[in-house]
């Protein structure tokens, strides 16, 4: 009688079943292990965008309070600037005022100096182009010695212009009366360089 021992090819298929069984325990667990990982993994990754997204949200709202703050300082400093530069405008007209105060006493002063006797002013103005007079005379020498004694002055621009003259007949007492226009630039007492 022959004997087949059928349990060795038994016990092969067994421990190369158990083999198989453990191999796939491995892989299984490898598998797992490596997904445990990615999912700490990510999960780090997760948590630290978050932290930085905080972080910047809080940059954000800082940086949007400093704006806030520094364009309420910018709005001062523009109205200082402002008020500055209307201070300084003031101070100039102040001083333009100052310096021009004294013009229209010296004009006055200096054409009652060069007022020759007989003659008589009417109307004075003055505007941008200069001072325009209008008067009376007896003679026209007279006329030409108070323009002489204007541009004598020092304080009257030289070649005084004559705009008009007329001669009109007085019948009491019988003459004549010479009515003029003459018109000078008047020079301020500080521009002006009166003779000695």
């Amino acid at each position: 009688m022959i004997r087949i021992n059928l349990l060795t090819v038994e016990r092969k298929a067994v421990k190369k079943a158990g083999a198989s069984f453990q191999a796939g325990q491995k892989i299984t667990i490898l598998c797992s292990l490596i997904v445990v990982v990615a999912a700490l993994f990510v999960g780090w990754r997760y948590w630290n965008i978050q932290q930085d997204s905080a972080r910047l949200d809080r940059d954000i709202v800082d940086a949007q309070q400093e704006t806030a703050r520094l364009k309420a300082i910018l709005q001062q400093v523009e109205e200082f600037d402002q008020r500055k530069t209307q201070l300084q405008q003031r101070v100039v007209l102040i001083e333009e005022l100052r310096k021009n105060q004294t013009g229209p006493v010296h004009m006055l002063d200096q054409i009652s100096r060069a007022l020759p006797p007989m003659v008589w002013l009417t109307q004075m103005r003055q505007n941008d182009e200069g001072v325009t007079i209008d008067g009376r005379c007896t003679a026209l020498t007279s006329l030409s010695d108070f323009i002489v004694s204007l541009e004598a002055s020092g304080y009257f621009k030289r070649s005084i212009e004559i705009v008009s003259s007329q001669t009109d007949t007085m019948p009491t007492p019988p003459g004549e009366l010479i009515r003029f226009t003459i018109k000078a630039q008047f020079v301020r007492p500080a521009e002006a360089a009166p003779k000695k």
